[in-house]
């Protein structure tokens, strides 16, 4: 039972949590993630480690509260222990000096891609960081996204902060600059990261995005988080979960999030209801 240990919310409906979890904490590396439960009946969720502390022995996560499972998590507090933690899962990014390394993060995503982006940094690359959301006040990590690339763009979809539009068209006008880029990491709604693939793809960048299926085991075990990459069928949880992007089938991808949409919510209407009972 791993404890929480700090929690805090980045916006409206985005939650910072530390846990305690020295073995995780030893042993993880940029990219990977952990399962949990918040009790014993509970879903099993996979989460991005978005930092660690060796020193300390706790790992931190970033969530958005979407369902049941990170409504019942979002409830939870300092002092609380949750039912299980799986980690660390996944396979590593690769990290090596590519040259100029462009970060693009959206939304939530922008936390997956923040350990990225520091791992890059710390390997000599030179880092051009483009984060987005709807609006500014549910943009996240900023600062921690400022100090570690050489570069930050930051856009809102409303032009509250920032530059007004997509992240999408930020990095296009990068590349239409002249700018000389070397290789993209892209994290995000599944939309988000398609439209970044098509933009670098003309331009042979090569591109990196992490993807979000349905997982249930997450050690190979249950086929649930399995995608179509080169026409090949890849596993998220052990072969992933970042994929080349210009070979991912995000037709079949978006398909597979939206097929238990109707169970999720009916059983997050349920949960109301029995909340609202007590």
């Amino acid at each position: 039972m791993a404890a929480i240990l700090e929690k805090k919310y980045l916006s409206s409906n985005v939650v910072e949590m530390v846990l305690e979890a020295p073995h995780i904490a030893a042993t993880r590396r940029a990219g990977q993630f952990v399962v949990l439960m918040t009790d014993e009946k509970g879903e099993r969720i996979p989460l991005t480690i978005v930092d660690s502390d060796t020193r300390k022995g706790t790992v931190t996560i970033i969530y958005q509260v979407v369902g049941k499972t990170t409504t019942c998590l979002a409830d939870m507090n300092p002092g609380d222990r949750l039912y299980s933690l799986l980690g660390p899962l996944g396979r590593p990014t690769e990290i090596k000096n590519f040259g100029t390394a462009v970060c693009v993060g959206g939304g939530v995503g922008i936390g997956v891609v923040y350990p990225i982006a520091r791992a890059l940094k710390e390997t000599g690359n030179r880092v051009i960081s483009i984060i987005g959301a709807r609006t500014r006040d549910i943009l996240i990590l900023e600062e921690a996204m400022s100090k570690t690339s050489d570069r930050l763009v930051v856009a809102t979809d409303d032009g509250s902060y920032g530059v007004k539009g997509f992240v999408s068209q930020v990095l296009q006008d990068l590349i239409d600059s002249g700018e000389e880029i070397n290789h993209v990491f892209a994290v995000g709604p599944v939309p988000m990261m398609r439209v970044i693939c098509e933009v670098t793809r003309p331009h042979e960048i090569e591109t990196v995005v992490s993807l979000n299926p349905i997982m249930v085991d997450a050690t190979g075990m249950c086929g649930a988080c399995r995608v179509s990459v080169g026409n090949a069928t890849k596993l998220a949880c052990v072969d992933g979960p970042e994929f080349d992007g210009h070979q991912v089938d995000f037709d079949l991808l978006t398909n597979r999030l939206r097929m238990y949409y109707r169970e999720e919510k009916e059983s997050m209407e349920d949960f109301r209801c029995r909340c609202d009972g007590k």
